[in-house]
């Protein structure tokens, strides 16, 4: 699995042209499924994200968890993580699991998560989304 997480002061996914899903402060996920992964590790990573200390105290810049600032998480799939340009100008994304897979693994991810922090939303998995924030530093992290 890849992650790629940008700390953000708001954020909203539009979903399909119609519906409209947001937060306030905390992290928008984009989350990426490769093709061997498998759901043994999944807890590892939602506690690794929620312990995750990207924002801000009186001390320093990065020292507080999404827990510790009572923060949201929009959490949005994204194939497009595992693209491979190596020696071609279009993509292949044949390290991507397939739909069926990716859909079954984010799905179990996404209830396990909720379960631990229901300041959680999400995008469709999918779907035609576009993806608005504003990323607050910026702070962008990358776990894989």
């Amino acid at each position: 699995m890849k992650f790629v997480i940008q700390r953000t002061t708001q954020a909203s996914v539009t979903i399909n042209n119609t519906e409209t899903r947001s937060i306030g402060a905390g992290y928008v996920i984009l989350m990426g499924i490769h093709k061997d992964d498998d759901d043994s590790e999944i807890s590892k990573w939602i506690d690794k994200i929620l312990k995750l200390r990207l924002f801000a105290d009186e001390a320093k810049p990065i020292n507080r968890s999404i827990q510790d600032i009572d923060g949201e998480i929009l959490l949005i799939s994204q194939f497009t993580l595992y693209a491979d340009c190596k020696g071609q100008n279009r993509p292949s994304f044949m390290q991507a699991a397939p739909p069926e897979k990716a859909k079954a693994l984010y799905e179990k991810f996404v209830c396990l998560l909720k379960e631990k922090w229901p300041k959680t939303t999400t995008g469709e998995f999918a779907a035609d989304m576009q993806v608005s924030l504003v990323n607050d530093g910026p702070v962008t992290i990358v776990l894989e």
